[in-house]
């Protein structure tokens, strides 16, 4: 792009360190105007927002991963060099904001000077500038600039200062890139090295002798890099002995002795030598105070997941219900009334009433990110993880797992050694994610009395709630151990990272996360949910002509003789209709290989259509009884409780089959999505079957086992 010409859509990407502040600038940048996707050909989360800016076309705007240098350890890292030195790519940023924490602006300088060095369009962006005089930290921005070569804008995305010079020069960069381009390089390679680049600057399509050297580098990973050029760079690597980690080693060496004297002469600390994070970490840190403040926070966590979203759970229950009632008291019965009534309202409704502690849960994984804690958490936990074959990056994984696997497996792309990675892959679904909590809550009431200690603040149902989270904690642990002697490698891998300064949320970020989290949740769900309510409220109402036409006259004659009234008759008939029924016939068929763990014909058609996703288990159960009186249709715990054993006249849903459940649905591997995203992760399908099978094995005897002790 050249002086005055500007592309339909220009593109800007967001480039810095973790825990740079990167993805708070981009959301006060964008507000809502975001999409999420993946990077094209990988599994990398791509964050894109829309920027308004006057004079220009709308601006796209890229938060790219965060990355420490262009020498990457993870995919995330990999996947900011592949973008940035390819400018054939349709993702090739016009212009780049590199953001560094000003407080740290010794340590985020480094891929600053490679990204410069690549004669990329720049603008340092200093941000966290608020904490410049909470820490007595004086930067002489003028100086700064003048010494790096480029424009340097100190911001705060928490309270927004600075932003307005900042659009300032994203408007600048991109009317006059050629003013914001270095003049002079950081680095210059050295002798040996300066002869591959001669031989190899004609075969490479590099934009300068920097950019050459990173292809030279990652040539046998860059997928833009064709296989003869990839060949030729391997042979000129061999003539010229070149030894990629030591030029690595060294070219990091020397770009720490340019930039480090340039920030100690622009950057002044106050003597404050023990910092207000350095203090807290002394507790949370902590060998035995830090797991025992972690429980504490993980138990509030789950306690509030079960007490603090009752209120608007039951608003939503009510409304479901009233708009259910309304719409079959204005339409005309019929299959239409019926298929809207118990076939979509019953089941989204069964669904959309545990939003509440979805966007609970969301809450408190995003405050934690947004303190600075769930580093501490990877730190904390590092050792204990070697030990079960993972790493401290683990927790990390581990913990979103408890929103949902599917990101959660995503992000062990940050860890680089392969074996670690792929036990975290394999167990990470065993944690109880979101959609575990609608089950969760349902069968609790059966399985744990509403007993409360302490006024209330502490509940067994909120114990058995958390009880269940650890349960599944602890069998992700012990799959890994196993799987640590099954893949027996002799690869050791050590925890890098960078702990963040602990900081009041930005609680504009933490409503953004909630907001799409939960919007993408329930728009997810409500897809599957829709198409596999449609289908199973079809499958529960219409059966083999003769077998539905049999068990009419059989209610009718059975009426008649026992004198029964019209409502327990439309609900002896919507039973015996069930039974005849599709979706009957298929309950039926899978029983004998359930009943050993509990469960009849009803639950086995639950079983089968929560493997789409799990929280269809409770659609499912809406859709099943709400086929009855109308009456009944929303109070999916009242109908449960109802349900009888036709043989012995016992409750179905006693407390060994509510625990069989409850057990089952921690270990079971009942989403497809999960095991898609697996595939990815691993390039086959050979691992996502390795996972189902053995999750599915645990599963069905942990469920076996617990039935029959306490049936």
């Amino acid at each position: 792009m050249h002086n005055g010409q500007i592309k339909a859509t220009p593109v800007v990407g967001l480039v810095g360190n973790p825990n740079s502040g990167k993805s708070s600038l981009f959301n006060v940048l964008t507000g809502l105007r975001q999409r999420i996707g993946n990077f094209p050909g990988v599994t990398v989360e791509k964050k894109a927002g829309m920027l308004r800016l006057p004079g220009l076309p709308v601006v796209e705007l890229i938060d790219f991963p965060g990355a420490y240098s262009c020498y990457p350890t993870s995919l995330d890292e990999r996947l900011v060099v592949q973008e940035l030195t390819n400018p054939e790519g349709d993702l090739f940023p016009d212009a780049i904001l590199y953001v560094a924490d000003i407080t740290k602006l010794d340590k985020h300088l480094l891929l600053f000077t490679q990204l410069r060095d690549l004669d990329l369009p720049m603008v340092l962006v200093l941000n966290m500038a608020d904490r410049m005089d909470k820490d007595g930290l004086t930067v002489d921005i003028p100086k700064l600039s003048k010494q790096l070569d480029v424009p340097v804008v100190p911001v705060s995305s928490r309270d927004h200062r600075g932003i307005t010079e900042l659009k300032e020069s994203i408007t600048g960069l991109l009317l006059d890139p050629g003013h914001y381009r270095p003049r002079q390089a950081f680095y210059e390679p050295g002798a040996g090295t300066r002869d591959v680049l001669a031989e190899l600057r004609l075969e490479l399509p590099a934009r300068n002798d920097y950019h050459a050297l990173l292809l030279t580098h990652h040539a046998p990973w860059l997928r833009h890099i064709a296989e003869p050029t990839r060949h030729r760079v391997q042979q000129a690597r061999v003539r010229h002995g070149f030894h990629s980690l030591r030029a690595q080693v060294e070219e990091t060496m020397d770009r720490y002795n340019t930039f480090e004297p340039i920030v100690r002469g622009a950057v002044r600390h106050a003597g404050d030598a023990t910092s207000f994070s350095d203090r807290i970490d002394r507790v949370v840190t902590h060998p035995i105070f830090g797991p025992i403040l972690f429980v504490a926070i993980m138990l509030l966590l789950f306690q509030a997941l079960f007490a603090w979203a009752s209120v608007p759970m039951d608003l939503i229950e009510l409304t479901f219900g009233t708009l259910g009632e309304s719409i079959r008291n204005t339409l005309s019965e019929g299959w239409f009334t019926d298929l809207l009534v118990d076939g979509i309202i019953a089941g989204l409704g069964g669904v959309l009433v545990f939003l509440p502690q979805i966007a609970i849960l969301f809450f408190f994984i995003a405050i934690l990110e947004e303190v600075g804690y769930l580093a501490r958490a990877a730190y904390l936990f590092d050792s204990l993880m070697q030990r079960f074959g993972l790493n401290g990056r683990s927790v990390v994984a581990l913990i979103s797992g408890h929103a949902c696997a599917i990101p959660a497996i995503m992000s062990t792309r940050t860890i680089a050694n392969w074996k670690e990675r792929l036990l975290t892959i394999l167990v990470t679904p065993l944690t109880s994610c979101s959609a575990r909590i609608p089950v969760y809550v349902i069968l609790i009431s059966f399985a744990v009395p509403p007993v409360v200690y302490l006024d209330g603040l502490i509940g067994l149902q909120g114990l058995a709630f958390a009880g269940l989270y650890f349960l599944g904690i602890a069998g992700a642990m012990l799959s890994a151990l196993a799987f640590k002697f099954l893949l027996n490698t002799p690869e050791r891998s050590f925890l890098m990272l960078e702990l963040p300064e602990y900081r009041v949320p930005v609680w504009r970020n933490v409503g953004t996360t909630v907001w799409q989290k939960s919007k993408t949740f329930v728009l997810e769900a409500g897809k599957i949910i829709m198409i596999i309510s449609i289908v199973l409220w079809a499958a529960s109402t219409y059966g083999p002509a003769d077998e539905m036409a049999a068990a009419e006259a059989e209610v009718m004659e059975r009426a008649g003789t026992q004198e029964l009234s019209n409502e327990e008759t439309a609900n002896l008939l919507a039973s015996e209709r069930l039974e005849a029924s599709y979706a009957g016939h298929l309950g039926k068929f899978i029983e004998p290989v359930i009943r050993p763990l509990g469960y009849d014909w009803k639950m086995g058609i639950a079983l089968l259509t929560s493997f789409a996703a799990r929280e269809v288990f409770v659609g499912t159960m809406a859709t099943i009884y709400s086929v009855g009186s109308s009456d009944d249709e929303f109070r999916i715990r009242e109908r449960l409780a109802e349900e009888r054993n036709p043989i012995t006249g016992e409750p179905v849903y006693n407390r060994a089959t509510a625990w069989s459940l409850l057990i089952f649905y921690v270990f079971a591997m009942m989403c497809m999505s999960t095991l898609a995203v697996t595939k990815r992760e691993t390039n086959g399908w050979k691992w996502p079957i390795v996972q189902f099978t053995f999750m599915t094995a645990i599963a069905y005897l942990g469920a076996m086992i617990v039935y029959q002790l306490l049936a």
